[in-house]
């Protein structure tokens, strides 16, 4: 049993059981479980795996419900028990509890992120709430948490083993945050704001998909004719899709932003960017405007009960950053020089538009198109001449090699195992030295309906050794556009990038070796998770992948050396849009929840605040607030997306290991990576962690050189 962030779905569920009605709800798991395939226990190799071909969209709330009432029988045994609470028939005994909600949750999961239809939004919009109220009923149980308290003031849990002893602690602390204290009338009202946040989650949710889904921009064959053949090919794919004619440009960040870079019509690039820019922003019947203040009052009412000033104070008590004040230190030591950088950048860009006659100012429209000029003139430099060389499959088997190298682990792919859709496929993933399974690894790399734009992996099972040796199955998701059948898929640099990204979370889903669930992989503080993210990216530029995968997809040769050292001559550039773009998203965040109830008009709060941060002009939000699905789709980053550069700044400080030790594929260093960071999840306090790994604390002064920002400090 554990606290998880599904980050597929988004929503925090500590999958615990309700108090009341248990006879009722076990009759009905006992009917649903002979014909509901989502409650039976996974079968097949691999220690089982989730029944994808089975899912029937009629099954999930009768799954839901009915694995809700298992858990509370399961639970109700826990606190009714005679013994004295301990660590075993309390704390590991919940570690063992809920195994089929968890199983039921992250099929369901799965379906949220990547399946999403109008039928699956009813199911969504009914269970959302009562998911939520069957989190409040367990975390504002007065037994349990009496149970949890005993344990955590023993003087006996002193002796217990360290990991043990974390495990403990997050169990009380999670219970603490979240109101198990509170008087009888505070926990109603906590559980009232939790079930009006669940529905508002979802409406945002559903919202922003859809804008994404039917909101579209359609290219004429004239204006087709300009495009460049890849762009243009993708242009025509996408209406292929949606079975019209001409070209189609989708409403999505894998769509628009290769759009705006390489559209030659300067009127379509403003369509373009202003469909995309204004999601959940256009007054009609998926606006988020009415939602976001809504969303912030509760927020800010339900952290006044805790007994936090602010949802920010509240949120942060328990990462690593601990305050607001830390957090927005760091995010405005880097915003000046970031946008003194962007100041530079747009003043290149614009010397060339003026150089073109054309009589136009940069507007944001304009930044990665004109970018794009830049780097081919400063450094001789453009995306189409890197993109014959980064097949997306060459770049998948780039990974591959590398987990290789770093973590000793092999992939095989199988077709023995069930996927939610033909784009899916699935891999075994074994220790190369010995053989044994470490677990299975599914990849989605491509849009489609219905599936939430961006890249992110999810575990649908966490590796643990409490109910046995249990191994893990994560997955990778994307939104590549698909290319002509039997025809590589090209991908962006930056694209590339977000690949290793999110490999990088895979990898801490399957490296960990820890007892218990709660601890497991990525169940770290939001704060430290994505530094193991960040850290894999930088091995996509090493030579050793450049060499073998960056193959040519037409000739098979490696990417040219002089074609390699333009990149490495371009690596700090553009890094003042890419900053700023990203500081100002989480500035806002960390704004918006440090209001407290202060009544908040999104558009103009976002407005007001940008102008006194001297946000440039020529440059949006990466997520606008009215889409900031990070914050308002749940409560998982709000007050968080700061957490970025709190870990790009280890990232940064880690890969300078590897250079002081000679490379990056340092065994030594490899194994003290995978040993204190990888492999450990939550088992040891993060900071801590770190300090194993690399034997002090990270400086700020790695991660500002690398973006090519000045730094005066230490």
């Amino acid at each position: 049993m554990r606290f998880q962030i599904f980050k597929t779905f988004g929503f925090i569920l500590f999958i615990f059981a309700i108090f009341h009605q248990c006879k009722v709800a076990k009759k009905t798991m006992d009917n649903t479980t002979n014909v509901n395939a989502l409650l039976k226990p996974w079968e097949g190799q691999y220690g089982g795996v989730p029944p994808f071909d089975k899912v029937q969209l009629k099954d999930f709330k009768p799954a839901l419900l009915a694995a809700m009432a298992e858990d509370s029988l399961e639970i109700q045994k826990i606190v009714e028990q005679k013994d004295p609470p301990s660590f075993e028939n309390t704390i590991a005994a919940l570690e063992k509890t809920g195994s089929s909600l968890n199983r039921v949750i992250n099929v369901y999961s799965v379906w949220s992120g990547n399946m999403n239809s109008e039928e699956f939004q009813t199911i969504e919009t009914e269970m959302q709430p009562k998911l939520a109220a069957f989190v409040d009923n367990i975390m504002q149980n007065e037994g349990l948490f009496k149970r949890i308290e005993a344990v955590y003031k023993s003087p006996k849990s002193s002796s217990i083993v360290k990991e043990q002893r974390r495990l403990l602690d997050k169990y009380y602390d999670d219970f603490v945050l979240n109101g198990a204290k509170l008087n009888s009338a505070d926990k109603a009202k906590v559980a009232a704001i939790n079930q009006k946040l669940a529905s508002l989650f979802t409406k945002f949710s559903q919202n922003l998909l859809a804008d994404e889904n039917d909101k579209f921009l359609a290219i004429s064959d004239s204006e087709l004719a300009k495009m460049p053949e890849d762009l243009k090919e993708a242009l025509l794919s996408a209406a292929k899709d949606k079975k019209l004619k001409g070209g189609i440009l989708a409403n999505t960040r894998s769509a628009i932003e290769p759009f705006l870079t390489f559209c030659p019509e300067r009127g379509l690039r403003e369509k373009a960017w202003r469909m995309f820019v204004n999601r959940g922003d256009n007054g009609d019947q998926n606006d988020n405007n009415a939602i976001i203040p809504q969303i912030l009052a509760l927020r800010a009412e339900r952290a006044k009960l805790f007994g936090y000033p602010t949802h920010a104070h509240w949120k942060l008590s328990n990462k690593m950053a601990k305050t607001p004040d830390k957090a927005m230190d760091l995010l405005l030591a880097v915003w000046q020089p970031a946008v003194a950088r962007v100041k530079e950048e747009v003043a290149d860009m614009q010397a060339i538009a003026n150089s073109e006659k054309l009589g136009i100012k940069i507007e944001p429209w304009d930044y990665r198109y004109y970018a794009e000029k830049v780097r081919k003139a400063k450094y001789d430099l453009d995306e189409s001449q890197i993109k014959p060389y980064l097949d997306l499959e060459k770049m998948r088997e780039g990974m591959f090699w590398m987990a290789g190298q770093l973590f000793d682990l092999k992939f095989d792919q199988i077709n023995d195992v069930p996927k939610f859709h033909p784009d899916v496929r699935v891999w075994k993933v074994i220790k190369g030295s010995t053989g044994a399974l470490v677990g299975l690894w599914y990849f989605d790399p491509y849009a489609r309906e219905g599936k939430r734009s961006g890249a992110w992996m999810t575990a649908y099972r966490e590796q643990s050794r409490i109910n046995g040796d249990v191994k893990t199955l994560v997955s990778n998701n994307s939104n590549f556009l698909k290319g002509k059948p039997n025809e590589p898929v090209l991908i962006s640099l930056d694209d590339a990038n977000t690949l290793f990204h999110e490999f990088g979370h895979a990898l801490h889903g399957l490296c960990s070796d820890v007892t218990y669930p709660k601890l497991s992989g990525t169940n770290v503080a939001t704060d430290y998770v994505e530094f193991p993210s960040q850290i894999l990216e930088r091995w996509l530029l090493t030579p050793e992948i450049l060499n073998k995968f960056a193959v040519h997809y037409q000739t098979k040769q490696p990417i040219p050396k002089e074609l390699v050292q333009k990149i490495e001559n371009a690596s700090k550039f553009n890094q003042g849009f890419a900053t700023v773009e990203y500081l100002a998203s989480a500035l806002i965040d960390m704004k918006l929840h440090l209001a407290g109830d202060k009544p908040i008009n999104a558009d103009q709060f976002e407005k007001e605040e940008l102008t006194k941060l001297g946000m440039p002009d020529e440059i949006v939000m990466r997520h606008r607030t009215p889409q900031f699905a990070h914050i308002f789709a749940d409560d998982g980053y709000s007050a968080g997306y700061y957490s970025y550069l709190w870990s790009d700044v280890h990232s940064a400080d880690a890969f300078e290991a590897f250079t002081e030790a000679g490379g990056p594929y340092d065994k030594a260093v490899a194994k003290r990576l995978l040993d204190h960071v990888f492999s450990v999840g939550g088992t040891v306090e993060e900071s801590e962690g770190y300090k194993a790994f690399r034997g002090k604390n990270p400086s700020i002064a790695a991660l500002m050189k690398n973006r090519g920002f000045p730094y005066n400090g230490k």
